[in-house]
């Protein structure tokens, strides 16, 4: 499975959020936190479409921690899966 990461400047454009709002919001829950890739950080480019759909879907602040919650318990046991 091919996984694209997204810097933060792309994550930026993509949102037209702020870093500090981008951080803030993980702080909530209302953003996927990023994955190291030694040295340096990122998300992966699925997850953060999705939270973006999400807030012009409208969704609450409830709905959005929630998907946020079960994008990065899937992206755990999709590793989990791979490494068997």
């Amino acid at each position: 499975m091919e996984i694209k990461i997204l810097r933060l400047p792309a994550v930026k454009v993509l949102s037209g959020l702020a870093k500090s709002t981008i951080y803030a919001r993980i702080a909530a829950g209302l953003w996927p936190r990023q994955v190291g890739l030694g040295g340096c950080v990122g998300w992966p480019a699925d997850e953060v479409a999705k939270v973006i759909s999400a807030h012009i879907a409208g969704l609450t602040d409830g709905e959005i921690r929630s998907l946020v919650l079960r994008l990065e318990s899937e992206r755990k046991n999709i590793l989990i899966e791979e490494l068997r």
